[in-house]
């Protein structure tokens, strides 16, 4: 950043504001009949977004998130309790578990002054330059009218604990003036049965609490950065989201009209007290609301939640709020692709200093009217000087945590832990591990949340969420065997039949190449649960496989009518409508994917590819460039820029420079065909020539009774672990190479290997009649042939330059005319589909146990 614009930024004052799971669908309709005109003025001269959230959906762990810009594997926090030292049992998660520096460590390093109010978790409160109160201090542990301490370490500079102590509000202190405007018939409650307006009062009180800490902290103390974090939102949605309107039928009439208006009238407390914060921050404070996620309120509230610890994260929607206002920030606009983790970046953006190049967010430039490039630190975590921490050695008080903990019970988020500290130890440690699982998997690090899933899997074999977890990392390794061991010990378990497990052997038999089988266990889950979107995307997703557009489209369209916000399901419509032909819809839908998701390469992708068929070759260019910024090795974003540059949008410059980069990446696109030998490559090759597709093959082996229309082999690849030269020969044209030789291609250039996957007893019956053997199964040779094939997948998932396609032997004999579109679509070769159709022989698939076609 230069110089200039970061001392004008130096005088900058920020007021971050924490609304735990704030939904805009509960705001949008509060905003539009005015209801919430603190924030309806926030929207007018800022900007908007969805922020999106971070698996799991666990408060301590995603609001830690926020304040370092980096996800809990990094930082540490993990869970909702952790383990006390030396004494056994849980407590509440302390500050101390966090094992990265805060925004504002760094500030404090950098001479700012900042004051933190309430942030979980933010106890024993730090040692900054400015003040802290942290998330124990709201918690009224005694009756009103007995002694009230606060936990030791609840504030920071200690001076201000009697000012803090003061300005609490007690549950017993309110009246019917605080409660009815949440539940305006409070009178017809029979408070001796129904305690739902002491768990009312308590919300209340809490957020006034830190309400109270924070005003008088902005009012009478020096600040350059203030953050304030209610957590009632949440616990407002936890305990009357179910009362909401539109009304459940599951809900009784009476108690709807009893508490219909609790969420309402949660949304509408927080604006006005965010009303007295903007007032006191003033105009020239930038100032940014954010929810950590959102709260199912329609038809995707869970009837019911499961007996599971955290439970009430399945009310969790993935989506938050963000709105931030300020000098140099855009003005009643709308910003896409923010997440949770680019806040603590944009914040030090703000103030003109570096990111932590270890940060796993970013800044938001496009809510900048000036944006200028951020600069980068390596890492603050390494940066020498006070950053405001607390000692290594800092003995903690266990006793303190007791209330909070106590709550954290009343809430549904942890388990009482009993008598027995040794078990809710250990229940507690196996729920970290766990979480940490879950972070490993949004991160796509499967092998790391399997050696985690494996080893709590020993200890909670019941444990529903850990099987089905364990089985969905296997699947996404292409370990489908393992995932089927994983599967059937979770049909083991009391939960056998659910359709969830239904769904996991149709996403299995999809990875091993047998669509038909998988609709059929997709189809099965999806009568037993028809309103799960995770369902309808997989469908989706096999028929577009299929080439079956209309069915792919209908069940995208189940998936977004049930879940609105489901990116994925709006980018396979968008594909679907994009193979029918059908561009501008196509463009419709894939803008609204992206209007969700902002970073999600591939849909740029799809856009680019439908503007491009819509002759807005412009408007393709750009969308093109937007997914190669995203995902450079979209080789094909490159070889529509090269159409276009060189054509319809001319600029050599840049047909040079994607030209220079595909030449640099990648020699060339070789076509391999696959399998182990006798599984019908030989068939494969003689269905490409037939289709049009050049084959690099030399004559040397003739035709025979096994195969009486020719191997198309090349001798040359037999020497592949030797030499490898051929391979300049094959670009543009199609090979065969066994299985056994895949793993010396070279890397520069692009593969698409179609590999023919056969019945391994059909294989060895069909090897041991061409080498004139009796016909035997031996099962320690199908061992060895098993093993193979486990090989080839663990290479493929490694090789970012090699794409597979795998082509079931039988099923392609059978019908020909499923799979040939689907051949032709993956190597990109214009190729005569009706003629490779005609080239498969049925006859010569011999007692469907050996094949001439091989």
């Amino acid at each position: 950043m230069p110089t200039s614009a970061r001392m004008k930024m130096n005088n900058r004052k920020v007021l971050l504001v924490g609304w735990d799971a704030a939904d805009w669908k509960v705001i949008n309709p509060l905003l539009d009949s005015g209801r919430m005109p603190a924030l309806a003025s926030l929207v007018e001269r800022g900007v908007v977004a969805n922020l999106a959230t971070l698996d799991p959906p666990l408060s301590p762990m995603l609001w830690t998130s926020i304040a370092t810009g980096k996800t809990a594997d990094k930082h540490g926090i993990i869970s909702f309790v952790e383990p006390v030292p030396d004494q056994g049992g849980v407590r509440p998660v302390n500050v101390t578990s966090r094992k990265t520096r805060a925004l504002w460590n760094i500030l404090h390093n950098q001479g700012l002054r900042s004051n933190v109010v309430g942030w979980w978790p933010s106890h024993p409160a730090e040692p900054i330059r400015g003040a802290m109160v942290s998330n124990f201090y709201q918690q009224a542990g005694k009756p009103l009218g007995e002694p009230w301490k606060m936990p030791k370490g609840t504030v920071h500079p200690p001076a201000l604990r009697p000012d803090m102590a003061s300005l609490r509000v007690h549950p017993g202190e309110l009246t019917e003036a605080h409660i009815l405007p949440f539940v305006p018939l409070a009178a017809l409650i029979d408070q001796e049965k129904e305690h739902s307006l002491n768990a009312l009062a308590k919300i209340i009180a809490h957020a006034s609490s830190i309400h109270s800490a924070a005003t008088w902290l902005m009012r009478n103390t020096a600040w350059d950065f203030m953050a304030v974090y209610y957590d009632a939102i949440d616990h407002f949605g936890h305990g009357f989201m179910k009362f909401h309107p539109p009304r459940q039928e599951h809900i009784p009439e009476d108690q709807f009209e009893l508490y219909r208006e609790v969420v309402n009238g949660g949304y509408i407390f927080h604006d006005m007290m965010l009303e007295r914060l903007l007032k006191l921050a003033g105009e020239d404070t930038t100032v940014i609301l954010i929810s950590d996620h959102g709260f199912h309120s329609d038809h995707l509230r869970p009837k019911h939640l499961p007996k599971l610890p955290a439970a009430p994260a399945y009310e969790h929607s993935p989506y938050g709020i963000l709105c931030m206002a300020g000098p140099g920030i855009k003005q009643d606009e709308r910003i896409f692709g923010a997440t949770l983790l680019d806040i603590t970046p944009t914040i030090l953006q703000l103030f003109g200093l570096s990111v932590g190049a270890d940060m796993d967010g970013k800044v938001l430039l496009d809510a900048f009217t000036e944006p200028a490039p951020p600069a980068f630190v390596e890492s603050w975590d390494q940066a020498p000087g006070d950053f405001g921490e607390h000692p290594p050695h800092l003995a903690e008080d266990t006793f303190a945590s007791a209330e909070a903990m106590r709550q954290l019970v009343e809430l549904g988020y942890v388990e009482d832990p009993g008598q027995d500290k040794t078990d809710a130890m250990l229940k507690a440690g196996l729920e970290a591990k766990y979480n940490l699982s879950r972070v490993y998997q949004s991160k796509k690090d499967y092998a790391a949340a399997i050696a985690i899933l494996k080893e709590i899997f020993e200890h909670k074999k019941d444990d529903i969420r850990i099987g089905m977890d364990l089985t969905r990392c296997l699947i996404n390794t292409g370990d489908h065997a393992a995932a089927r061991e994983s599967l059937e010990a979770c049909r083991h378990t009391e939960y056998g039949k659910l359709p969830a497990l239904d769904f996991l052997e149709g996403i299995i038999h999809f990875g091993e190449g047998h669509p038909g089988q998988a609709l059929d266990f997709l189809r099965a889950a999806e009568q037993s649960d028809p309103r799960m979107p995770e369902l309808h995307l997989q469908l989706g997703k096999l028929y577009l496989q299929l080439h079956d557009y209309g069915n792919a489209g209908a069940a995208f369209s189940k998936a977004a009518e049930i879940d609105e916000n489901n990116a994925t399901a709006y980018l396979g419509l968008g594909i679907s409508m994009l193979r029918q032909g059908e561009y501008e819809e196509a463009v419709d839908y894939l803008l609204s994917s992206l209007g969700l998701i902002y970073h999600f390469p591939i849909a740029h992708y799809h856009l680019g590819e439908a503007l491009f068929h819509l002759g807005k070759f412009k408007e393709a260019s750009e969308a093109f460039e937007v997914s190669l910024r995203m995902a450079p090795k979209i080789l094909k974003a490159r070889r529509f820029l090269v159409k276009i540059y060189g054509g319809p949008y001319p600029d050599p410059a840049l047909l040079m420079e994607h030209t220079q980069i595909l030449q640099q990446r990648m020699k060339g696109t070789v076509v391999v065909v696959s399998g182990l030998p006798r599984s019908g490559t030989s068939l494969m090759m003689q269905m490409l020539h037939a289709g049009g597709m050049p084959l690099l093959s030399d004559g040397l082996r003739e035709p025979d009774e096994n195969n009486p229309r020719g191997y198309h082999e090349l001798d040359a690849v037999k020497r592949s672990a030797t030499d490898i030269s051929w391979v300049s020969e094959a670009e543009d044209k199609a090979v065969k190479v066994i299985a056994q030789l895949l793993y010396f291609l070279p890397n520069d250039f692009e593969f698409k290997v179609i590999f023919m996957q056969r019945d391994i007893k059909e294989v060895m019956l069909s090897q041991q009649k061409m080498l004139g053997k009796p016909a035997s199964y031996n099962m320690s040779l199908a061992a060895v042939f098993e093993k193979e094939m486990e090989k080839v997948k663990a290479w493929e998932r490694q090789q970012p330059n090699v794409e597979v396609l795998y082509i079931p032997y039988s099923e392609i004999v059978d019908d020909p005319r499923r799979y040939v579109h689907r051949i032709a679509d993956f190597i990109g070769y214009p190729l005569d589909t009706e003629a490779m159709r005609q080239a498969v022989d049925r006859s010569l698939y011999r007692n469907r146990n050996i094949s001439g076609q091989e």
